[in-house]
């Protein structure tokens, strides 16, 4: 967001941005009209819940990483599989994420040994820094200098959440909301190359 609000500040002074962090029921106060944009998520494995009259706009497709203590894994991919014996930290599964973990473990023949249950990825990643439990965390969410963690890929069944933007359907282009998810995808190829670690 920071990138995004940086560059419409320079290129559109006259526009005023309002940001609030909310959750998916945004998108409900889209089709109301009472905001213009949503930068959301959703896991590409899970049911898309966009209510009609709901424009999306993919940003950027942002895979799990499974996170242990530095020196408790190998450096190489992991299959989904493996984790069958890791005691996790992971989201609630009311949440999406959640639903997302538990799905894919559900997919290749297991339940998921969930030790701790947080949304909090700051307290996941502090867990498995700890080595007190393997994390599965969004790449985009994880800073690539974190001290005493090691990152790895789900190498055979990759858990994917597309973050988006969404705006209402009209017939003719706003150029408040254009502009604004134009910023967006911009921040996100520039922090593509830039600022994400590498998986």
């Amino acid at each position: 967001m920071a990138p995004a609000l940086t560059a419409l500040g320079s290129h559109h002074p006259q526009l005023t941005v309002t940001c609030l962090l909310a959750d998916q029921a945004q998108l409900r106060e889209l089709t109301l009209g009472t905001v213009d944009v949503v930068l959301g998520q959703r896991y590409h494995d899970l049911p898309d819940t966009a209510p009609r009259g709901i424009e999306v706009s993919p940003l950027l497709d942002d895979p799990l990483l499974v996170v242990t203590a530095a020196g408790q894994a190998e450096e190489r991919p992991v299959a989904l599989r493996e984790l069958a014996t890791h005691s996790l930290a992971v989201p609630p599964p009311t949440t999406d994420c959640g639903q997302a973990i538990l799905h894919a473990c559900h997919q290749v023949g297991f339940t998921p040994m969930t030790r701790y249950i947080t949304a909090d990825i700051a307290a996941q990643l502090a867990l498995a820094r700890a080595g007190l439990a393997t994390a599965l965390v969004p790449r985009t969410a994880i800073d690539p200098a974190t001290p005493g963690i090691r990152t790895a890929p789900i190498e055979d069944r990759p858990i994917l959440r597309l973050l988006f933007a969404a705006t209402r359907h009209t017939e003719t282009a706003n150029p408040t909301t254009t502009a604004v998810v134009a910023a967006l995808r911009t921040a996100v190829r520039q922090g593509r190359t830039t600022h994400l670690p590498a998986a």
